[in-house]
Parts: C-alpha cells; sequence; structure tokens
C-alpha cells in the first residue's frame, strides 16, 4: 500500500543541532527529513491500532539559520503539499553562542475544532489568525508555541464526530453516545484538528510543546477521590482512560521530549521497534493512571537560551486524599524543586490551571477544600457536590500545593543564599530577572502579579481560550470576582471556616479578557513582555493589553 501523510509533519523540539519531526501516515512507511543546506533523519513507522506514526530525529543543523525543509515517504516528496500557496516550513535554530538574544514563546489553551468542524458557531480561531500573520510577516516568528491544555475536546465533539461515534454506538462499542472512548475515536479528534489548514502549516514551522488538561480525558478530570470512584464504577471508563492517555502519549507528549529524552525513554524506545505496539500502548493508558509508585512523569523541562520552562502535570498525577491533597506527588514536587534552581535569567513555569485566581474565586475554593476536609460526613459531602458542580479544582483547592508553590517562588526571588549550593555556584546565587506562570483553562485572560516582596517580579499569565467562548451571561459575574467587594465576601466566609489568609497578596493589571486569545511572552536581556491579542470578526488579530516587568518605576 502507498503510503502518504495523513497528519503532519509537526515540527516538536529544535535543540541545537537536532530537531524532532512527528507525522502520522496512511500505512507503515520510512519517512524521511531533508532540510535546506544542512541537516537530515530519518525513521520507520511505528504501528498502534491500525495507525502509523514516526517521530524523526534531524541532526546536522546549522546553528543560527532558518531553513526550508521537506518531508520524503518511501522516497516520495509529500511536503510541502504539491501547489501549495502557503510558504515553505522551516526549521530554525538558535545562534552556537548564546548572547542577548531573545526568546519569545507564544501561549494558549481550549482550542476546538476550526468552525467547519465544530457543534457550534465560534469566534475567529486565535491560532489561525497568528499563522496567517506569520505568513505575511516572517519577522513575528516565535521560538516555541506552548500549548496549555484543551487542545481537543473528547467530551464535547464535532458533528461531524457524532455522526462517526453514533455508528461505533450502534455497533456495540460501549460509551456516552457523543463522547470518545477509544484510542481510535481518540485519533478523529486530531484528524479533526491538526487538519485545518493554518493549524497545519503553523505546527509545520513553529515548534511546539504540549500539556494536557482536563478535556483531553474529560471534564473535571480528578477533581476528587470521589470523582475516581464514580468514574471507576463507569463500565467505559476503563478504555477510556487507556485510550486517552495512550493517544495523548503518541500526539502529544511523545514530541516535548528531545532526542537524548527519546533515547532514555523506555516506553518509546519498547513502541518503536515493537512489530505493533497496541497492547504496550493499551497496557500503559490503562495503568499509568493508577500507579501509586514510579509513576510516569508527564511533566517535563526545556532551556531556551537563558530561558527555562518547566512544565507540570496538575492533573493526571495528582494526590486526592482529603486532607492530603497535592498538585504534583512528592517525587515530582522534588523533581520541580531541581529543575526550578538554576543558572538562567527567567523561570517560566507551564501549568494548565492558574495558581492566581480572581481573589474572591480563590477564597471560595479555599473555604470548600476546608469544608470537604470536614469530620462532619454530610458537610464533606455537601462540600464535595460543590467541588465538582463549580469545578473548584485550582491550585486554591490544592491549598498546601498552592503555598508550597508561593514560597518556592519567594526564595527564590529574593536570593536566598542557602539555595547557592542548589546551583553549583560555590555559595553566590543570583535571583532570576523574572518568574512567569502560564496558564489557561478559565475562559478568560488577564496578567496578575504576586505581592511576595521579592526583587524578582512574580506573574500570573493567563490565556484562554484560543478557539473558544464563555458564555455571555457568566461575564458579568466572573468580573466581579476580581473586584475587592467579592473578595472581601468570600474571605470572610473562608475565615469562618477556619481557613487561614494566603501569605501574600496578588493584583492584576490587564484584562480579563473574555474574547479568543493567543498570548506572546517576549524575555530580552533581565526584561519580560506579555502581550495578549484577541481576534477580531474578520479573523484578524488585535492588542488587548501589553505589560512590561520588571517595570521602570519599581523600586526593586
Amino acid at each position: 500500500m502507498t503510503a502518504h501523510l495523513l497528519v503532519g509533519p509537526v515540527l516538536r523540539r529544535v535543540v541545537g543541532t537536532s530537531a524532532t519531526v512527528w507525522v502520522e501516515t496512511t500505512a507503515a512507511a520510512t519517512v524521511r527529513v531533508e532540510v535546506e543546506g544542512g541537516g537530515s533523519g530519518s525513521a520507520k513507522t511505528f504501528s498502534a491500532y491500525g495507525h502509523h506514526y514516526a517521530l524523526i530525529v534531524v541532526t546536522g543543523l546549522v546553528p543560527g539559520t532558518s531553513s526550508p525543509y521537506r518531508v520524503l515517504v518511501d522516497d516520495r516528496e509529500l511536503w510541502p503539499a504539491p501547489g501549495s500557496a502557503y510558504p515553505p516550513s522551516e526549521i530554525s535554530t538558535r545562534p552556537a553562542e548564546e548572547g542577548d538574544d531573545p526568546v519569545r514563546l507564544i501561549f494558549g489553551s481550549c482550542r476546538e475544532g476550526t468552525p467547519s468542524s465544530s457543534a457550534r458557531h465560534l469566534p475567529p480561531d486565535a491560532l489561525d489568525a497568528y499563522a496567517r500573520r506569520l505568513m505575511t510577516d516572517p519577522s513575528t516568528r516565535p521560538d516555541l508555541i506552548v500549548l496549555l491544555g484543551d487542545q481537543v475536546y473528547a467530551d464535547n465533539t464535532s458533528a461531524k464526530v457524532k455522526r462517526f461515534l453514533k455508528h461505533r454506538r450502534a455497533a456495540g462499542q460501549q460509551g456516552p453516545a457523543d463522547q470518545v472512548v477509544t484510542f481510535d475515536e481518540y485519533t478523529k479528534l486530531y484528524l479533526e484538528s491538526w487538519r485545518d489548514p493554518e493549524i497545519r502549516w503553523l505546527f509545520a514551522t513553529v515548534p511546539s510543546v504540549m500539556i494536557f488538561d482536563d478535556h483531553e480525558l474529560i471534564d473535571d478530570w480528578n477533581t476528587s477521590e470521589s470523582w475516581r470512584a464514580d468514574m471507576a464504577a463507569e463500565p467505559w471508563w476503563s478504555e477510556r482512560i487507556a485510550g486517552g492517555l495512550a493517544s495523548y502519549w503518541v500526539y502529544q507528549h511523545l514530541g516535548n521530549l528531545s532526542p537524548d529524552e527519546l533515547a532514555a525513554d523506555p516506553l518509546y524506545q519498547k513502541v518503536s521497534t515493537a512489530e505493533d505496539a497496541t497492547v504496550l500502548l493499551h497496557d500503559f493508558g490503562r495503568t499509568v493512571d493508577t500507579a501509586d509508585v514510579n509513576r510516569y512523569r508527564w511533566s517535563y523541562a526545556l532551556d531556551l537560551g537563558r530561558t527555562r520552562l518547566v512544565m507540570l502535570d496538575s492533573r493526571c498525577n495528582r494526590v486526592l486524599a482529603p486532607g492530603a491533597r497535592e498538585m504534583l506527588p512528592a517525587a515530582e514536587w522534588q523533581w520541580f524543586l531541581d529543575q526550578a534552581h538554576g543558572d538562567y535569567d527567567h523561570l517560566v513555569v507551564g501549568s494548565s490551571l492558574p495558581w492566581l485566581m480572581p481573589p474572591a474565586i480563590h477564597h471560595l475554593e479555599a473555604w470548600n477544600e476546608r469544608r470537604a476536609d470536614s469530620p462532619q460526613p454530610r458537610v464533606a459531602a455537601r462540600a464535595e457536590r460543590i467541588r465538582r458542580t463549580f469545578d473548584l479544582e485550582h491550585w486554591a483547592a490544592f491549598g498546601r500545593s498552592f503555598a508550597a508553590l508561593g514560597e518556592l517562588f519567594r526564595r527564590l526571588g529574593e536570593g536566598d543564599p542557602a539555595l547557592g549550593d542548589r546551583v553549583g555556584a560555590g555559595g553566590a546565587y543570583r535571583p532570576p530577572a523574572t518568574i512567569s506562570v502560564l496558564s489557561g483553562d478559565v475562559h478568560h485572560s488577564y496578567v496578575a502579579e504576586a505581592e511576595l516582596g521579592t526583587r524578582t517580579p512574580v506573574m500570573q499569565l493567563t490565556c484562554s481560550p484560543v478557539h473558544n467562548q464563555v458564555p455571555a451571561f457568566m461575564r458579568p459575574m466572573m468580573r466581579f470576582s476580581w473586584s475587592r467587594l467579592a473578595a472581601r465576601g468570600v474571605r470572610a466566609m473562608a475565615r469562618a471556616a477556619g481557613v487561614r489568609a494566603p501569605a501574600w497578596r496578588w493584583k492584576r493589571l490587564a484584562g480579563p479578557y473574555f474574547g479568543n486569545a493567543v498570548s506572546t511572552l517576549r524575555l530580552d536581556g533581565r526584561t519580560a513582555t506579555v502581550r495578549v491579542e484577541g481576534t477580531a470578526k474578520g479573523g484578524e488579530l488585535f492588542s488587548v493589553a501589553e505589560v512590561s516587568y520588571p517595570r521602570q518605576d519599581d523600586p526593586r
């Protein structure tokens, strides 16, 4: 059978003089990537569930260049697509000697399929708009796309996918009528989303990293212990978690790993050399969600110039025991501490869920966690119902993790001398110039600053949605949740329940903005600038807000 490109190419990590390119093909094949001016790589596809994938490691790239590349499948050139009106896709490398070259990241979350494949009519897609601008203005090209969750919606499918599911359910496949369950059903979501023409070109042209949120699996994934127990009782859940995590590993997580990390990943080594990896991936997806020890680490870290990006899994590996809730288990928190300490200028932490929420919502979630831990069964059960009804499951609802993250940022930002040994600097430690937390999930965009009393500004940068929307009737309530009046009222309720006030305050600097948006974080020398851009009715981007930090008038 002649093989063709089904999805991709998707340019993922570019590290030094090497890069990884992910593809899905229609049949088993050998895929080769050739870069104009130097650099190439090839790989045979691996098979799972009747689908065929390859992750090609390209080596020999020239530092400090942007070069077009082509993709050959069994020696037939299939990318660039014949007759394409789009500019050639290129692989860009950073200079061999990192000097003062700025780092530019674009980020956002919550992207449903394009209007032609969506069950709802949504405002213009911000990533589509960004791709169109980049085609005409290459100077705006970022170093990396950071996608912060809900890249696909397993529980809110398009009309086209619903028709496919209807036939599957009629044939006896268990599961909700309009939600995907199996690996094969998940592939339809990625096919629908990633073959959007502008997105396909953008993903082929700009490196990207990703992390899941809940909708890759199901709304409110891992909200609480009782949620897990209820889901485990569903006859289709075991297959849902197996298909969801296995497909996420193939389509999203594999590309997050550098070539060296791929070589050290035991699962990838088994999958890429197996004649058929279906059983391997099914067993992995089914067991990885319940492992108590030796958990698979979905979190990862990378450096771009003098910037360190640490992406955190704030969904799969949560500790959910009442009274001991944690966003990250102990071993993964220790890994995060090791990544957070180092010799860099800027620390960027990616978390699908915002660390700093509107203050009224923060206090509500902290109050709810306290009530859910009540020794009185009726009180705890009522709090649990509220937690699940209103999605009270952000960092504030994992109070110990919320406080630990702030304390870590405080120590990093004030230049604690004890941290010198952690970076191997003989006791000398220079605090980072900025600390930024990138998040999504909440379907509105804003910039907030934590008042930790440190020399280093600590910022919450939230950009959501890329292509979705919040119902109009909810917007006044969400806007009100940022007000001092709302914060005081809910804080009083939390205090009455015995919740201690946070050790610091935070203030909103920009937003909230409720339209589709994409944000750019530019890190230049010891300064940072975040720009939020929304989409107009005609599909073009316009500036919503821009904030630079540290501010020139800041006494720090």
